[in-house]
Protein backbone atom coordinates (compact mmCIF):
# COMPACT_ATOMS: atom_id res chain seq x y z
CA UNK A 1 0.00 0.00 0.00
CA UNK A 2 1.56 3.23 -0.78
CA UNK A 3 1.19 6.08 1.50
CA UNK A 4 0.17 9.81 0.32
CA UNK A 5 2.52 12.25 2.05
CA UNK A 6 5.34 14.09 1.00
CA UNK A 7 8.41 11.50 1.19
CA UNK A 8 11.59 13.56 0.66
CA UNK A 9 13.16 16.66 2.64
CA UNK A 10 15.84 17.82 1.00
CA UNK A 11 17.84 19.67 3.25
CA UNK A 12 21.47 19.44 0.86
CA UNK A 13 21.67 19.71 -2.87
CA UNK A 14 23.96 16.07 -2.67
CA UNK A 15 20.27 13.99 -1.05
CA UNK A 16 18.66 15.06 -4.14
CA UNK A 17 21.00 12.86 -6.22
CA UNK A 18 20.25 10.01 -3.99
CA UNK A 19 16.64 10.10 -3.89
CA UNK A 20 14.13 9.01 -6.47
CA UNK A 21 11.62 11.90 -6.59
CA UNK A 22 8.94 9.36 -8.06
CA UNK A 23 9.31 6.62 -5.89
CA UNK A 24 6.78 6.16 -3.01
CA UNK A 25 6.70 5.36 0.56
CA UNK A 26 5.31 1.64 0.70
CA UNK A 27 3.47 0.25 3.35
CA UNK A 28 4.82 -3.51 3.70
CA UNK A 29 3.32 -4.73 7.27
CA UNK A 30 1.73 -3.03 10.46
CA UNK A 31 1.21 -5.92 12.54
CA UNK A 32 3.88 -5.58 15.28
CA UNK A 33 4.22 -3.80 18.79
CA UNK A 34 7.59 -2.65 17.88
CA UNK A 35 9.61 -3.48 15.10
CA UNK A 36 13.07 -3.62 15.40
CA UNK A 37 16.10 -5.06 13.68
CA UNK A 38 15.78 -5.82 10.01
CA UNK A 39 17.73 -7.45 8.06
CA UNK A 40 17.67 -7.78 4.39
CA UNK A 41 18.72 -11.61 3.15
CA UNK A 42 19.61 -11.95 -0.40
CA UNK A 43 19.63 -15.80 -0.47
CA UNK A 44 15.94 -15.99 -0.08
CA UNK A 45 14.93 -12.47 -1.18
CA UNK A 46 13.13 -11.57 2.22
CA UNK A 47 13.22 -9.60 5.03
CA UNK A 48 13.34 -10.61 8.21
CA UNK A 49 12.46 -8.05 11.29
CA UNK A 50 11.83 -8.59 15.73
CA UNK A 51 8.60 -7.69 16.67
CA UNK A 52 10.47 -7.39 20.34
CA UNK A 53 7.62 -7.43 23.29
CA UNK A 54 5.17 -9.99 20.96
CA UNK A 55 8.58 -11.95 21.06
CA UNK A 56 8.72 -13.07 17.23
CA UNK A 57 10.89 -12.42 14.78
CA UNK A 58 8.76 -11.38 11.31
CA UNK A 59 9.20 -12.38 7.42
CA UNK A 60 8.17 -10.24 4.69
CA UNK A 61 8.60 -12.17 1.26
CA UNK A 62 9.85 -9.95 -1.09
CA UNK A 63 8.40 -11.76 -4.29
CA UNK A 64 5.25 -12.39 -2.95
CA UNK A 65 4.45 -9.72 -0.72
CA UNK A 66 3.28 -12.82 1.98
CA UNK A 67 3.97 -11.92 5.95
CA UNK A 68 4.91 -14.55 7.97
CA UNK A 69 6.05 -15.14 11.28
CA UNK A 70 9.96 -16.53 11.26
CA UNK A 71 10.69 -17.25 14.53
CA UNK A 72 8.65 -17.50 17.97
CA UNK A 73 9.17 -17.21 20.81
CA UNK A 74 12.52 -15.36 19.60
CA UNK A 75 13.92 -14.57 23.23
CA UNK A 76 12.73 -11.05 22.93
CA UNK A 77 14.71 -10.48 19.99
CA UNK A 78 16.24 -7.28 18.94
CA UNK A 79 19.33 -6.37 16.27
CA UNK A 80 19.72 -8.72 13.54
CA UNK A 81 22.58 -9.39 10.92
CA UNK A 82 23.97 -12.00 8.86
CA UNK A 83 27.48 -13.11 8.76
CA UNK A 84 29.83 -13.85 6.06
CA UNK A 85 28.78 -17.13 5.57
CA UNK A 86 25.26 -15.59 4.85
CA UNK A 87 24.01 -16.99 8.30
CA UNK A 88 21.44 -15.10 10.65
CA UNK A 89 22.89 -13.39 14.02
CA UNK A 90 20.85 -12.15 16.74
CA UNK A 91 20.37 -9.74 20.04
CA UNK A 92 18.07 -11.60 22.39
CA UNK A 93 17.44 -9.53 24.97
CA UNK A 94 15.25 -12.16 27.37
CA UNK A 95 18.40 -14.70 27.18
CA UNK A 96 20.81 -10.99 27.18
CA UNK A 97 23.09 -13.13 24.86
CA UNK A 98 24.00 -12.96 20.96
CA UNK A 99 23.45 -16.00 18.87
CA UNK A 100 23.79 -17.21 15.17
CA UNK A 101 21.40 -19.38 13.21
CA UNK A 102 22.97 -22.36 11.05
CA UNK A 103 22.32 -23.48 7.89
CA UNK A 104 20.26 -26.64 9.37
CA UNK A 105 18.55 -23.93 12.02
CA UNK A 106 20.02 -24.99 15.12
CA UNK A 107 21.37 -21.89 17.17
CA UNK A 108 24.88 -21.45 18.86
CA UNK A 109 26.09 -18.79 21.34
CA UNK A 110 28.10 -17.10 20.36
CA UNK A 111 28.77 -14.83 23.71
CA UNK A 112 26.38 -14.71 26.77
CA UNK A 113 28.48 -13.26 29.31
CA UNK A 114 32.06 -10.96 29.64
CA UNK A 115 34.19 -11.79 33.08
CA UNK A 116 31.82 -14.67 34.36
CA UNK A 117 29.00 -12.24 34.54
CA UNK A 118 25.32 -11.68 32.19
CA UNK A 119 25.25 -8.77 29.42
CA UNK A 120 22.56 -6.40 30.35
CA UNK A 121 20.78 -6.82 26.81
CA UNK A 122 22.49 -7.26 23.81
CA UNK A 123 20.85 -4.84 21.39
CA UNK A 124 22.22 -4.29 17.80
CA UNK A 125 25.08 -6.27 15.83
CA UNK A 126 27.34 -6.16 12.92
CA UNK A 127 29.55 -8.66 12.13
CA UNK A 128 33.48 -6.99 10.17
CA UNK A 129 34.68 -8.67 7.24
CA UNK A 130 37.25 -10.38 9.35
CA UNK A 131 34.62 -12.30 11.11
CA UNK A 132 34.54 -10.05 14.12
CA UNK A 133 30.78 -9.65 15.78
CA UNK A 134 30.35 -5.97 17.28
CA UNK A 135 27.40 -5.45 19.21
CA UNK A 136 26.31 -3.14 22.12
CA UNK A 137 24.44 -3.98 25.46
CA UNK A 138 22.32 -1.31 27.08
CA UNK A 139 20.23 -2.19 29.34
CA UNK A 140 16.69 -1.76 27.42
CA UNK A 141 15.61 -6.07 27.64
CA UNK A 142 16.23 -5.81 32.13
CA UNK A 143 14.51 -2.46 32.68
CA UNK A 144 10.84 -3.69 32.67
CA UNK A 145 9.07 -7.24 31.82
CA UNK A 146 7.97 -5.40 28.01
CA UNK A 147 10.89 -6.65 26.25
CA UNK A 148 12.80 -8.82 28.04
CA UNK A 149 12.78 -9.46 32.07
CA UNK A 150 13.38 -7.23 34.68
CA UNK A 151 16.83 -7.44 36.48
CA UNK A 152 19.76 -5.88 37.77
CA UNK A 153 22.67 -5.35 35.51
CA UNK A 154 25.11 -7.84 36.70
CA UNK A 155 28.12 -5.38 35.18
CA UNK A 156 26.93 -2.04 35.78
CA UNK A 157 27.96 -0.66 32.74
CA UNK A 158 26.40 0.01 29.10
CA UNK A 159 29.37 -1.27 26.72
CA UNK A 160 30.44 -2.16 22.90
CA UNK A 161 32.01 -5.15 22.81
CA UNK A 162 33.48 -7.45 19.97
CA UNK A 163 33.99 -11.26 19.23
CA UNK A 164 37.08 -12.29 18.06
CA UNK A 165 36.46 -14.64 14.96
CA UNK A 166 39.74 -16.54 16.18
CA UNK A 167 39.13 -17.37 20.06
CA UNK A 168 35.45 -16.45 20.15
CA UNK A 169 36.97 -14.20 23.17
CA UNK A 170 34.83 -11.53 23.76
CA UNK A 171 36.69 -7.95 24.80
CA UNK A 172 35.03 -4.35 25.91
CA UNK A 173 36.01 -1.81 22.69
CA UNK A 174 33.96 0.92 24.76
CA UNK A 175 32.95 1.73 27.35
CA UNK A 176 32.01 5.49 28.17
CA UNK A 177 28.55 5.71 26.68
CA UNK A 178 25.37 6.05 28.30
CA UNK A 179 22.66 3.63 26.41
CA UNK A 180 24.95 2.24 23.30
CA UNK A 181 22.51 1.55 20.81
CA UNK A 182 22.46 1.50 17.07
CA UNK A 183 26.25 0.76 15.22
CA UNK A 184 27.41 0.41 11.77
CA UNK A 185 30.42 0.61 9.79
CA UNK A 186 31.90 3.14 6.94
CA UNK A 187 32.36 0.90 3.60
CA UNK A 188 36.20 0.85 4.07
CA UNK A 189 35.52 -0.22 7.75
CA UNK A 190 37.84 2.16 9.51
CA UNK A 191 35.04 4.26 10.82
CA UNK A 192 31.99 2.66 13.06
CA UNK A 193 29.16 4.92 14.11
CA UNK A 194 27.28 4.37 17.33
CA UNK A 195 23.91 6.00 18.60
CA UNK A 196 23.69 6.64 22.71
CA UNK A 197 20.10 6.93 23.18
CA UNK A 198 21.29 7.87 27.24
CA UNK A 199 18.20 10.56 27.25
CA UNK A 200 15.76 7.78 27.85
CA UNK A 201 17.13 6.99 31.16
CA UNK A 202 19.11 10.39 31.82
CA UNK A 203 17.98 14.14 32.02
CA UNK A 204 19.38 15.57 29.08
CA UNK A 205 21.32 12.56 28.60
CA UNK A 206 22.83 12.07 24.52
CA UNK A 207 20.88 11.44 21.92
CA UNK A 208 23.26 11.12 18.91
CA UNK A 209 25.62 9.08 17.12
CA UNK A 210 29.31 9.14 17.99
CA UNK A 211 32.13 8.15 15.24
CA UNK A 212 35.05 6.32 15.87
CA UNK A 213 38.12 5.42 14.19
CA UNK A 214 38.82 1.39 14.02
CA UNK A 215 42.57 0.37 13.80
CA UNK A 216 43.59 -3.14 14.51
CA UNK A 217 40.36 -3.90 16.29
CA UNK A 218 40.89 -1.06 18.94
CA UNK A 219 38.60 2.54 19.06
CA UNK A 220 39.84 5.98 19.09
CA UNK A 221 38.23 9.49 18.97
CA UNK A 222 34.26 9.26 19.60
CA UNK A 223 33.43 12.74 18.83
CA UNK A 224 30.14 13.48 18.17
CA UNK A 225 28.86 13.14 14.35
CA UNK A 226 25.16 14.22 14.78
CA UNK A 227 22.49 15.16 17.51
CA UNK A 228 19.19 13.98 16.89
CA UNK A 229 16.72 17.41 16.26
CA UNK A 230 13.32 14.95 16.76
CA UNK A 231 13.15 11.92 18.96
CA UNK A 232 16.52 9.91 18.99
CA UNK A 233 18.72 8.33 16.83
CA UNK A 234 18.51 4.43 17.35
CA UNK A 235 19.14 2.03 14.01
CA UNK A 236 21.86 3.31 11.28
CA UNK A 237 22.87 1.96 8.16
CA UNK A 238 25.64 3.41 5.15
CA UNK A 239 25.38 3.53 1.21
CA UNK A 240 28.15 2.61 -0.30
CA UNK A 241 29.15 6.16 -0.92
CA UNK A 242 29.37 6.88 3.41
CA UNK A 243 26.19 8.69 3.63
CA UNK A 244 24.83 7.20 7.41
CA UNK A 245 20.97 6.33 6.87
CA UNK A 246 19.97 6.75 10.73
CA UNK A 247 16.55 6.48 12.13
CA UNK A 248 14.78 9.36 14.09
CA UNK A 249 11.58 10.84 15.69
CA UNK A 250 10.04 12.46 12.68
CA UNK A 251 11.58 9.17 10.25
CA UNK A 252 14.71 8.39 8.37
CA UNK A 253 17.34 10.63 8.69
CA UNK A 254 20.24 11.35 5.90
CA UNK A 255 23.89 12.52 6.87
CA UNK A 256 26.80 13.00 4.18
CA UNK A 257 30.19 11.77 5.72
CA UNK A 258 31.25 15.09 6.61
CA UNK A 259 28.39 15.12 9.47
CA UNK A 260 26.26 17.68 7.05
CA UNK A 261 22.32 17.07 7.80
CA UNK A 262 21.64 16.64 3.97
CA UNK A 263 17.35 15.08 3.96
CA UNK A 264 14.81 13.45 5.84
CA UNK A 265 12.60 10.88 4.12
CA UNK A 266 9.10 11.18 5.77
CA UNK A 267 7.65 8.08 7.72
CA UNK A 268 4.16 8.74 9.22
CA UNK A 269 5.42 6.80 13.06
CA UNK A 270 8.76 7.22 15.02
CA UNK A 271 11.13 5.30 13.49
CA UNK A 272 13.46 2.66 15.05
CA UNK A 273 15.37 0.91 12.54
CA UNK A 274 17.00 0.84 8.81
CA UNK A 275 18.20 -1.57 6.47
CA UNK A 276 19.35 -1.96 2.47
CA UNK A 277 17.36 -4.48 0.91
CA UNK A 278 16.74 -5.46 -2.62
CA UNK A 279 18.67 -7.52 -4.93
CA UNK A 280 20.17 -4.38 -5.69
CA UNK A 281 20.54 -3.28 -2.06
CA UNK A 282 18.68 0.17 -3.45
CA UNK A 283 15.78 0.04 -1.09
CA UNK A 284 15.39 1.11 2.39
CA UNK A 285 13.64 -0.89 4.76
CA UNK A 286 12.33 0.77 7.29
CA UNK A 287 10.93 -0.42 10.99
CA UNK A 288 8.72 2.42 12.27
CA UNK A 289 7.07 1.81 15.61
CA UNK A 290 4.55 -0.96 14.57
CA UNK A 291 4.87 -1.04 10.76
CA UNK A 292 7.44 -1.65 8.10
CA UNK A 293 8.24 0.10 4.99
CA UNK A 294 10.24 0.42 2.26
CA UNK A 295 11.00 3.11 -0.79
CA UNK A 296 13.65 2.51 -3.76
CA UNK A 297 16.89 5.17 -3.05
CA UNK A 298 18.91 5.99 -5.95
CA UNK A 299 22.14 4.66 -4.00
CA UNK A 300 22.97 0.73 -2.75
CA UNK A 301 23.64 0.04 0.61
CA UNK A 302 26.73 -1.59 1.89
CA UNK A 303 27.31 -5.13 0.86
CA UNK A 304 27.12 -7.46 4.12
CA UNK A 305 28.07 -10.99 2.18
Amino acid sequence: MLVTQETYEVLDRRFARLVNQSAKLELLDASSRWAEGPVYVPAGRYLLWSDVPSDRIMRWDEASGHISVFRSPSQNANGNTLDRQGRLVTCEQLTRRVTRTEHDGSITVLADRIEGKRFNSPNDVIVASDGAIWFTDPTYGIDSDYEGRRAESEIGRSRLYRVDPSDASVRVVGDDFVQPNGLAFSPDERRIYVSDTGRTHVADGPAHIRAFDVHQAKLTGGDVFAECPSGLFDGLRLDEAGNVWTSAGDGVRCYAPDGTAIGIVHVPDPVANVCFGGPARNRLLVCATGSVYAIYVLTNGIKLI
